[in-house]
């Protein structure tokens, strides 16, 4: 891969095979993902928290803010989703980690774009939509970029990644990712990923958890699970709560989703 002016190359050399985390799906951290400045940048280019460009989830399972939209995006985060969905980006990381899968973009950057999180934020554990409605390719690959330079642990907002029972439950809480300035998480969206941020935030109201996210596709296999949602799990306090199991099923049925994300004031 040719250097990039956006990221520090000699980070992305270390991905391979070999240095790849496996429990309890194959994931890879990497710090200082872009340049000092360049991270400091996109930080700076987030919208306001109250602004009215973003699509809003807040009901008992999900409350986070989100923007796809490359319309609203200034020139230094509008260079960075181009160059994250370049061949170039994407055929060097298929070639550490996937020799004999090919990896496509999203540049309707489907469920990616910009993510924020203010205090009581969350994400119960899910797992990600397995078919692209459009494309219809399967989901691959998360690349999740933290930009929060002033993240303070004790706030919360960790990404946990679970192993699993099924393709229908989470099991067990196996990791917690804390959400570094400029740390970059990349895994295998593709394996029954349960992955989430089920605790409430708890950042003062002026700090936000902030995020940048591209997801990786490829050609689906015969066998894969053609939902195109995702597949939320309740939490120990929602198990017996009918309302919330209700709107669990309309989240992750593609002709009634738009029922979820109705707000819930």
């Amino acid at each position: 891969m040719k250097e990039s002016l956006l990221v520090n190359k000699n980070d992305l050399l270390k991905i391979n095979t070999s240095n790849i985390l496996n429990e309890p799906f194959p994931h890879y951290l990497i710090d200082d993902f872009f340049k000092k400045e360049v991270a400091e940048k996109l930080e700076s280019e987030f919208p306001d928290f109250n602004s009215d460009i973003w699509h809003i989830y807040k009901n008992p399972i999900e409350v986070k803010k989100t923007c796809n939209n490359w319309n609203q995006f200034p020139n230094l985060t509008y260079k960075v989703f181009t160059f994250l969905n370049s061949k170039e980006f994407i055929d060097y990381i298929s070639s550490k980690l996937f020799k004999d899968i090919p990896l496509y973009s999203d540049y309707g950057l489907h469920g990616g774009g910009w993510h924020i999180h203010g205090r009581g934020g969350k994400l119960n554990t899910h797992l990600d939509y397995s078919i692209h409605p459009k494309l219809k390719k399967q989901r691959k690959l998360n690349l999740i970029i933290y930009l929060n330079s002033n993240w303070q642990r004790s706030w919360g907002g960790k990404l946990g990644f679970w192993s699993n029972k099924s393709t229908n439950e989470p099991d067990s809480l196996v990791k917690e990712i804390e959400p570094i300035f400029n740390r970059a998480v990349l895994f295998d969206t593709a394996l029954n990923s349960w992955h989430g941020l089920p605790s409430k935030i708890k950042c003062p109201e002026n700090e936000f958890r902030k995020s940048i996210a591209v997801y990786y596709l490829t050609n689906p296999s015969e066998t894969v699970d053609k939902r195109s949602r995702a597949l939320f799990s309740p939490n120990k306090e929602q198990k017996n709560d009918d309302k919330v199991l209700k709107l669990i099923k309309l989240r992750s049925d593609e002709l009634n989703v738009q029922k979820s994300y109705q707000k819930d004031d």
